[in-house]
């Protein structure tokens, strides 16, 4: 890892214990990798339901990343010397309750933290995730599991779960809705940081409306070699990754380290198996071999909705519905991975996604990669990309249809401030992009990745230029 300058703005907004406020807005060697990618065995299966509700909003600049709020209610104070009970402690834990940890490291030893009852929150005392450390030392299996609503996980640090370190699932009793993850550290999970999925094939609910926000999720060259190599992609691993999930707010987060020497890693965010409404903004996302998927193959099982949102693919295989990819970094500059057998795949992969839109992304290598925006699948595939400089191929695939406008192709790596040190941000020279983008619609994308606005003549890619 580097303390670059993304890493430092990110590190001093996630970490930083100062400033209030309100906390967190609402709201393969050629890139052909055709399997459906998937061969976990904890809940991921696919039945049909409907939840209907529109995310595709534009959040009204940047909302930032502050501590949460002091907690209110009953809270529970906890203590590294209490490790012990902390299962049965959240096993037990009432609606509006409050866990709140003390400094130090939770050693689970196997336990895991099982939330099925609404509204429980789970937080550092200190408001420091670096300070609090619960660690699965590849022997607890799921770290935190949510399976029931209003559960929020805030600034703690999740490390070395032998499967995911937070897996959100719906229950028995229902969707599970509004989880909130906020100010975390995830650190070398050995597969998925984040799951999200129902948990059975025939009840019909699912997890909807959460958000993942102002988090860093890494695997590191120490926890690699632990990634599960048992998967027929030999390299089971990956950031957020999402079946059948609604109207999640992924924002803010830096994601980084996901590739295997042999093998093809999971996205960095991975939305499929009939999402929707996914809205994915102002992320760092750094050396990963996938940056942000919709959708993956064009067959399978997946989510449907009632009110058939994408007539146009004639019920056809659908991995995402709508949904916006925007103001995003996505950049690759380790050898390592341009070196590992599947390379730095695709920036931005849209496979069986309809309606879904890519707006005002930055994705640049130093290395080759197959592409920095592609979609894919005709029929099923329907998409707009607009305003987003790649330094490498925007590239159709097996008749994918595509509206295009205002992107800069195969740009130039002299665009940027400072790429050895991840800043993206658009020097006053580079007149290829200042000015150079196509007008989008109000809402749409109406602030850049550092929550300035952007004016009436937008800029190509992530930032829009200020002059500073």
């Amino acid at each position: 890892m580097r303390a670059g300058y993304f890493l430092i703005v990110l590190a001093l907004l996630v970490f930083s214990a100062c400033g209030g406020g309100d906390g967190p807005a609402d709201g393969g060697t050629d890139g052909d990798s055709d399997t459906d990618g998937d061969s976990d065995t904890d809940g991921d299966s696919d039945t049909d339901s409907d939840s209907d509700t529109d995310s595709d909003s534009d959040s009204d600049g940047d909302p930032g990343c502050p501590p949460l709020d002091p907690p209110t209610g009953n809270i529970i104070d906890v203590s590294p010397s209490d490790v012990g009970s902390l299962q049965g402690i959240v096993a037990g834990a009432s609606t509006g309750d409050t866990i709140l940890l003390a400094d130090g490291t939770y050693d689970l030893n196997g336990a895991y933290l099982w939330f099925g009852t609404p509204g429980v929150t789970l937080r550092s005392q200190s408001q420091n995730p670096e300070a609090v450390i619960i660690d699965g030392n590849y022997t607890t299996t799921e770290i935190v599991t949510v399976a029931a609503s209003d559960v929020t996980i805030a600034e703690v640090t999740l490390q070395r779960a032998y499967t995911h370190p937070i897996h959100v699932t719906s229950s028995d009793l229902g969707d599970t809705t509004n989880t909130l993850i906020y100010r975390i550290n995830i650190i070398d999970p050995r597969e998925q940081a984040i799951k999200i999925n129902p948990h059975s094939a025939t009840a019909g609910f699912y997890s909807e409306d959460g958000e993942i926000a102002c988090s860093s999720i890494i695997l590191t060259d120490a926890g690699r070699p632990n990634v599960n190599t048992s998967a027929s992609d030999g390299c089971y691993t990956g950031g957020v990754d999402a079946h059948q999930a609604r109207g999640w707010l992924i924002r803010d987060n830096h994601i980084e380290g996901f590739w295997c020497p042999t093998g093809l890693a999971e996205h960095a965010v991975h939305m499929w198996r009939g999402c929707r409404d996914t809205v994915v903004e102002r992320n760092v996302l750094i050396n990963n071999a996938r940056g942000v998927g919709f959708g993956l193959s064009n067959s399978g099982t997946a989510r449907l909705y009632s009110d058939d949102p994408c007539p146009e693919a004639g019920g056809a295989y659908i991995g995402h519905y709508d949904g916006v990819v925007r103001n995003n970094i996505i950049f690759a500059d380790r050898t390592e991975l341009f070196d590992s057998a599947a390379g730095f795949d695709c920036g931005v992969c849209l496979w069986s996604a309809c309606g879904a839109k890519s707006v005002h992304n930055t994705i640049a290598s130093t290395g080759a990669n197959f592409s920095s925006v592609e979609w894919r699948f005709a029929g099923s595939t329907s998409v707009e990309i607009t305003n987003n400089i790649a330094t490498h191929d925007l590239r159709e695939r097996d008749g994918a249809s595509a509206t295009q406008a205002g992107n800069l192709e195969n740009a130039s790596l002299t665009l940027f401030e400072d790429i050895g040190d991840w800043n993206l941000h658009l020097q006053g020279s580079a007149t290829d992009a200042i000015d150079m983008g196509a007008a989008v619609e109000d809402g749409l994308c109406d602030y850049d990745m550092d929550g300035d606005p952007r004016d009436d003549q937008p800029d190509v890619g992530a930032d829009e230029f200020t002059g500073s």
